[in-house]
């Protein structure tokens, strides 16, 4: 896998789902924007709060490259590789034919991550509602375990990279991407939340998501015939 261009990826991919990101996050980053103690810095809090998201991407990410490296150690690593690239770019796929509203197959992948969020969902109640900096950046942490397809997409490409370092990377640069959309949705919520759930550009985001999807896929056949 090109290094910089599965950074593009996970970026792009980031920066593209926001429409998902809109209906899973936005109300919950626009609820979170609400109940910010009205004496500290809200700008600060909310940039904060991103930052706690952030550092747990980038832990998932650390911990999925440092599976994928313990298991290469042990099997053939390039065969590894080529099949979770593959697995990554087939779940990326079926992501992007979801934003499009085209088929709803990756919604039911978000299931796989409730039992998690089911236990650290009451951490977040007792956090709730924000009084305190440590707090803020406290809820930032739980929310990034939220089920999320992309998240788990980006999981995949961090995996198969077969290093700590490298799938914290991965995981950074999919935060990045989606953090102009959620940092938007902290301070406009409802009318960032009505553009990007506008379903011509949910489509329009969702398609190039799919192809960039199946551009990578056409090029992984390629390498191999």
């Amino acid at each position: 896998m090109n290094g910089d261009i599965t950074l593009l990826t996970l970026f792009l991919l980031g920066f593209f789902g926001g429409g998902h990101c809109a209906g899973m996050c936005g109300g919950l980053s626009g609820a979170f924007a609400l109940q910010l103690p009205p004496h500290i810095n809200r700008f600060g809090l909310i940039i904060l709060m991103n930052l706690g998201r952030i550092s747990s991407y980038v832990f998932i990410g650390a911990l999925m490259g440092l599976l994928g490296q313990t298991g290469m150690l042990l099997d053939e690593t390039r065969s590894v590789q080529l099949v979770l690239f593959a697995a990554a770019n087939i779940l990326l796929l079926l992501l992007g034919l979801y934003l499009a509203g085209i088929s709803a197959a990756a919604s039911k992948i978000e299931a796989l991550g409730r039992p998690v969020w089911k236990r650290l969902n009451p951490l977040l109640g007792r956090l709730l509602p924000i009084r305190s900096v440590p707090a803020c950046f406290g809820v930032g942490l739980l929310w990034g375990w939220l089920p999320c397809g992309l998240v788990y997409s980006a999981s995949l490409y961090a995996l198969g990279s077969g290093s700590a370092a490298q799938g914290g990377l991965y995981l950074l640069a999919f935060a990045l991407g989606t953090l102009p959309n959620l940092l938007a949705m902290g301070f406009f919520a409802a009318g960032l939340k009505n553009i990007l759930q506008n379903k011509k550009i949910r489509f329009a985001a969702g398609m190039l998501v799919a192809a960039w999807a199946l551009w990578q896929l056409a090029g992984l056949v390629r390498t191999l015939v």
